[in-house]
């Protein structure tokens, strides 16, 4: 059986799924990382950063992909690169283009099913360390990002081990899911950040879409439909949609790969999940009742929660690395 019953508690005081989502954004203490950052270039010209915790020469490296909008700032992104090196591991967050608070030099941006990037570092960390497990953790975007990633590679990937935490799967069912009840909150935000990123990047130099018209695609669907999919290929939505969904790539993934899910994930909803035939034998589908979008929050007071999945992470490569 691939899909399998979390026994996640939420803490008594963050059982509501978008306590659990917004914890870590608005109340979560901001851990202190030393950091070495490193400009990546990429086949195309243009580049992306890295960010590396402390090089040592011959422990396991976990490379990190972050969410829509993520950053080495996010609190998720550097609670899991603290946990990686409590762990003893090395941890590089590759930041997607322009998310590292510089833009990136091309029109083009980053998007779902962009594993371009992610390939070009795999090979990039593969030459370079030869000899060196290497992991892989994809949250939410960069989840589906990297699903989708393990399931072209099939057999040639060259990954030991990757952890994918709250991924949309299908992403037409969680755009359409992210205009309902107080989802659109999420919605509103991401939207404006793009938009505000989007305007300051084509402030002095012309832009491939009309930017006069930003404002009026104010939901994921005509957002996706009139910037994403003209900047990277896609003939619509539907077609970016169908092409970068990670689902239709799961039964192709052969090497171990624990997803962790939470039901009640305010950017979804279950008819989203995929099903037994949709996994291969190497994937782990692991289901929590409760837990938002990144969230998982468990134990302890307000001000000194821990993360479950932080936890479960550490587990399930400490038993891959061996």
């Amino acid at each position: 059986i691939n899909i399998i019953k979390s026994d996640f508690k939420p803490a008594w005081w963050c059982s509501n799924r978008h306590l659990q989502t917004l914890y870590s954004a608005l109340f979560r203490t901001s851990i202190p990382l030393n950091i070495i950052n490193e400009e990546f270039n990429l086949p195309d010209g243009d580049f992306i950063d890295l960010v590396w915790t402390e090089k040592k020469e011959t422990i396991p490296i976990v490379l990190l992909l972050h969410g829509l909008e993520g950053s080495i700032n996010s609190s998720y992104v550097k609670g899991i690169l603290k946990t990686v090196i409590d762990r003893g591991w090395q941890g590089v967050l590759m930041h997607f283009r322009g998310c590292s608070g510089r833009h990136n030099r091309l029109d083009r941006s980053y998007h779902s099913g962009d594993t371009g990037d992610i390939n070009s570092v795999i090979i990039e960390l593969t030459n370079r360390y030869p000899g060196r497990k290497i992991a892989a953790i994809g949250i939410s975007l960069g989840g589906n990002v990297l699903i989708k990633y393990l399931g072209e590679q099939g057999n040639n990937c060259p990954l030991t081990a990757a952890i994918a935490i709250s991924v949309p799967f299908d992403l037409s069912i969680c755009a359409k899911e992210l205009e309902t009840g107080f989802s659109r909150i999420y919605q509103r935000y991401l939207i404006r950040s793009l938009n505000k990123k989007i305007n300051n990047k084509f402030k002095e130099k012309s832009a491939p879409i009309n930017l006069k018209k930003l404002k009026e695609w104010t939901n994921f669907y005509s957002f996706d439909h009139n910037v994403t999919a003209p900047l990277h290929g896609f003939i619509s939505v539907d077609d970016y949609y169908t092409r970068s969904s990670c689902k239709n790539f799961m039964k192709n993934i052969s090497i171990p790969t624990l997803i962790l899910q939470s039901k009640d994930d305010p950017f979804m909803n279950r008819s989203a999940l995929p099903s037994e035939d949709d996994l291969s034998k190497e994937v782990t589908l692991e289901l929590t009742e409760q837990g938002g979008h990144i969230g998982f929050i468990y134990e302890h007071t307000p001000f000194k929660a821990k993360i479950w999945s932080e936890k479960r992470l550490a587990e399930f490569f400490e038993q891959k690395f061996k």
